[in-house]
This record gives C-alpha cells, sequence and structure tokens, in this order.
C-alpha cells in the first residue's frame, strides 16, 4: 500500500480546500463506477483518488466541472415570473404617494434661497 500524503498532492493543487473538494468528487466518482487509473492496491476510494491527484491521472477541470455540477439546483417552473410588468406602476404610483410629502417638505424653500 503506497503512502499518500496531502503534501503530494499540494503539489498540484494548492488550495486544501480545493483539493479536498476535487479528491471528494473523486471518490464519488470511483463508488459510482468511474474507471481508475491507478492500481487500487487494496486502497479506499478516497486513498486511491489522492493518489490520483498526486500523480496528475486525472483531469482538473473535469472534477471541477462534475463537482460545480452536482451542487448546481435548476428549478424549472412553467411561466417566468415578471413582477415589474404586473405590479411596476401600481407600486411606483404608491410610492409616489407615501414619500410626497417627505418630499415637499425637505425640498428648499424660496426663503432659502
Amino acid at each position: 500500500m503506497a503512502r499518500v500524503t496531502v503534501e503530494d498532492c499540494v503539489d498540484k493543487i494548492p488550495n486544501r480546500f480545493e483539493l479536498v473538494m476535487l479528491a471528494a468528487q473523486r471518490a464519488r466518482n470511483i463508488s459510482a463506477g468511474a474507471e481508475l487509473t491507478v492500481d487500487r492496491d487494496n486502497d479506499k476510494n478516497p486513498v486511491v483518488a489522492l493518489r490520483e491527484i498526486a500523480e496528475v491521472t486525472v483531469n482538473f477541470d473535469d472534477l471541477r466541472n462534475g463537482m460545480i455540477q452536482g451542487l448546481q439546483r435548476h428549478v424549472e417552473t412553467e411561466e417566468p415570473e415578471d413582477v415589474e410588468d404586473e405590479f411596476g406602476p401600481k407600486l411606483m404610483a404608491e410610492a409616489i404617494e407615501e414619500f410626497a410629502p417627505i418630499a415637499a417638505a425637505s425640498a428648499p424653500s424660496e426663503e432659502d434661497e
């Protein structure tokens, strides 16, 4: 069993947070049936993923894209809501009515000029 240290991987991916995220993504891919690029040597999936990263036998951009796609949530709606067209003029009129006295009170008078 080959010993893998984080130092071997940090040379390839300097950001440790990103390293952990990419290694976890690769381990999930392996669990889902992805082909191994190094010998398993009786290691578990996270260790195999770290060894693959240390030996640069996987494409880091593909791992990043897979991670992003796995975290994205997209909700389809039947009709896009266009709140501005429906309520815009009414809300604008209400705002003008509400703030008109405040604007009039703060406006400079002829005596101030």
